[in-house]
């Protein structure tokens, strides 16, 4: 890849439930490969399932990419493109390439299944080839309609004797891989409704669209090896490939829509930050330091496909805490200016600089801000403590306060009455905030000012 021919890359979810973190990690990659290559970024959304794709669902997908700013150059249907693989399935027909099926997937499995109790591989036999005109005929006429499969080229003349066929292709993360066709069975590429599985208006799609890099999920390897014989069958270019190690659970399961915990909407809702979602689900399972990225762009420059390990990473809630942890911390008060007024919490700089040490969602500074202005339950002072807080009010010292405020006022009520420790900073603590915990109050109580301040001492 170079800049003189920048990749197009395709993101193609099924709108067939919310996007979770391993949907996510495939549409970072792609993203930032195009990013890194000054390329295009194309969302297909594969909805050819008209039973359970839906609107909901593919504006969810769209929701879900731009929260952690990924914005498609163009956005495709392909339950808009289905003349476009009507016409390529025709072609295959008449070529002899894709060949009509009759079995019922009951007969299937027990077929595979008798092939594995022999010891041999459970690849499709090709049965249907043998079936006169007549048969098929009368299999219709028993109601049954055939699913097609693709003719896959692993033999010389005879379909009935395959022979070790090797497809090569140097994956983008890698290296040189080898599939042999002859262990595979022909895919099904319509389905005995009439609908087709994802595999043939893929490559029609990636042909049409100019698609030069396929990147994915390591489960696809193998079948990576049959769509290459479909773009050569079908006439067409063949893209490279790169296949990313897959996410797991802290449990080590693979990661489903079904398992909505790591959803992204989900993950938005429990008020993560989309750079510490994006940073993690990119990085994990690399040979790269797992970092907090403050942006997209820095990610893109950080992000080395060669890096990937071939091996599944898992996903850490936990990882993703520490995170998010790190990139509030250290969030300018101008990034999180605009955000501040949106939840009605910006106070300023100083409010923002106290604040953000003690927050691990970026909402929690309303609560800080309500806290700031006077908006909470003030915890009830103890018995022992009411006399001890009458005389420090005494001791408030005069305005303009700065960060010195909090030690030399505390330094006062100290030397006035011989506290010290917890029995010195709570009780003040629990008056100012109503809080036994919280921001330093060198830099909170300034914030406070000093009529706040009077008003909450008695």
């Amino acid at each position: 890849m170079t800049k003189s021919t920048p990749p197009t890359v395709r993101f193609a979810p099924s709108p067939t439930g919310r996007l979770h973190i391993g949907n996510i990690r495939t549409a970072l990659y792609n993203w930032l490969f195009a990013k890194k290559g000054e390329g295009q970024f194309v969302l297909r959304l594969d909805d050819t399932d008209r039973e359970r794709s839906t609107d909901e669902f593919a504006a969810g997908i769209v929701e879900d990419l731009a929260w952690l700013g990924i914005v498609p150059d163009r956005t495709e249907k392909q339950s808009d493109r289905f003349a476009k693989y009507d016409a390529v399935a025709e072609d295959l027909r008449e070529k002899g390439l894709l060949y009509a099926c009759y079995e019922t997937a009951d007969e299937i499995d027990r077929r595979r299944k008798r092939l594995m109790a022999r010891g041999l591989p459970p690849v499709y036999e090709r049965t249907a080839l043998k079936l006169s005109a007549e048969e098929k005929t009368e299999f219709e006429a028993q109601g049954r309609q055939p699913h097609w499969r693709f003719l896959l080229p692993n033999f010389a003349e005879n379909p009935f004797e395959t022979q070790r066929t090797e497809v090569k292709f140097q994956d983008v993360m890698r290296g040189e891989q080898t599939v042999d066709l002859a262990s595979m069975s022909d895919p099904v590429l319509i389905r005995e409704d009439g609908s087709y599985l994802y595999t043939l208006p893929s490559v029609v799609d990636d042909i049409e669209m100019g698609v030069s890099h396929v990147i994915r999920g390591g489960d696809h390897i193998t079948n990576t090896g049959a769509q290459i014989a479909i773009f050569e069958a079908v006439g067409g270019p063949v893209p490279e490939f790169g296949h990313h190690n897959l996410l797991q659970d802290a449990s080590g399961e693979g990661l489903s829509k079904r398992s909505g915990a790591l959803s992204i909407a989900s993950l938005r809702e429990a008020g993560y930050e989309p750079m510490a979602v994006a940073s993690l689900a990119t990085l994990i399972g690399t040979g790269q330091p797992v970092e907090a990225c403050a942006d997209i762009e820095i990610l893109a420059d950080v992000f080395d496909p060669e890096k990937v390990s071939k091996s599944n990473a898992k996903f850490s809630a936990t990882d993703l805490d520490g995170l998010n942890d790190k990139l509030l911390h250290s969030m300018d008060y101008a990034q999180a200016e605009p955000r501040l007024r949106a939840i009605e919490a910006d106070l300023g700089e100083d409010f923002w600089i106290a604040v953000r040490p003690n927050i691990n969602r970026f909402q929690q500074a309303s609560q800080w801000a309500d806290i700031v202005e006077g908006r909470f339950e003030a915890l009830p002072i103890e018995p022992e403590d009411a006399e001890f807080v009458a005389l420090a009010a005494a001791l408030l010292p005069e305005e303009p306060w700065d960060d010195q405020v909090w030690p030399n006022w505390t330094s006062a009520v100290k030397e006035k009455t011989g506290r010290k420790g917890r029995q010195l900073f709570m009780p003040l603590r629990k008056a100012l905030t109503g809080q036994d915990h919280g921001p330093d109050m060198r830099q909170l109580m300034p914030v406070i000012g000093l009529p706040r301040t009077r008003r909450r001492l008695p």
